[in-house]
């Protein structure tokens, strides 16, 4: 296959809300996050496709549960990606911030960030300007989920803001392929935060309607992130008032702040 030929992605669904991405360009393919090795199996012999490498963002064992699997049935020399500091089962290769990671077939170069917060050596996979995708890519596992984030079992507030502005300032068509369906729940809290914000409003009803036939949110981009999640809207007046509010706190003096009083809310919300 012509290593132009565009690369497509698609969501292994897993568990009871899991993404399993699968990156592949007809013949060859790459998994990010296998937590389950059964339904990506089927997905890949269903389609012909052959293993070439697994990309993991972080430890949790939904992300990390099918590595050893996997390769036992695949292949104990296919390269796994992931972040260094923690276990990853099956783990060949570790990246760190600014590292590039070059696979050969299907045809992908991926930039890593760090992004810590959900846990504290969480890593993300940025794809952008090859031939073979039409808009920039990113896998940010737990880090972004469309209309939220994920809790901050391991990080602090001031470093998901952090995290999050490194997304931020990613191109606004980036496609973000983060690994729950969360959104439905997660729109909830948002229009709790911003009742009024009419992007978010018109999401609501477009990601009922795609659930409703059974249809997956995602991706979502960076530019809808921009203008419908709380936590990318921390520098906002509405959601800092919002924050205030429910902390009873005069003043919130940075994103960080306000990220902190809504997350502890989205906790208990």
């Amino acid at each position: 296959m012509d290593k132009n030929t565009l690369l497509q992605v698609w969501p292994i669904p897993a568990f009871d809300d899991n993404y399993l991405w699968c990156i592949h360009d007809g013949k060859s393919a790459l998994v990010v996050d296998p937590g389950d090795s059964g339904p990506v199996e089927d997905y890949l012999l269903q389609n012909q496709l052959t293993l070439k490498g697994i990309l993991v963002t972080h430890h949790h064992a939904d992300h990390t549960g099918g590595i050893l699997n996997l390769l036992h049935r695949f292949g104990s020399d296919l390269p796994v990606y992931g972040p260094a500091g923690t276990n990853i089962p099956g783990r060949t290769v570790t990246v760190k911030e600014g590292d590039k990671v070059e696979i050969a077939s299907p045809s992908i170069s991926l930039k890593v960030f760090e992004v810590p917060g959900h846990t504290l050596s969480h890593i993300a996979y940025f794809a952008n300007t090859q031939a073979n995708i039409v808009d920039p890519m990113l896998f940010c596992g737990d880090t972004l989920f469309a209309s939220g984030c994920g809790r901050l079992f391991e990080g602090t507030p001031t470093q998901m803001t952090q995290s999050l502005a490194k997304f931020a300032a990613l191109p606004k068509n980036t496609l973000v392929y983060c690994t729950h369906e969360y959104t439905l729940s997660n729109i909830r809290f948002a229009l709790a935060v911003e009742p009024d914000n009419q992007n978010l409003i018109s999401w609501a009803e477009k990601a009922q309607a795609l659930r409703a036939q059974h249809l997956p949110t995602l991706p979502t981009t960076i530019g809808q992130e921009l203008q419908v999640n709380p936590f990318m809207r921390c520098d906002q007046p509405e959601v800092i008032a919002k924050a205030k509010e429910i902390s009873g706190q005069a003043d919130l003096p940075s994103p960080a702040h306000v990220l902190a009083v809504i997350r502890a809310w989205k906790d208990r919300f």
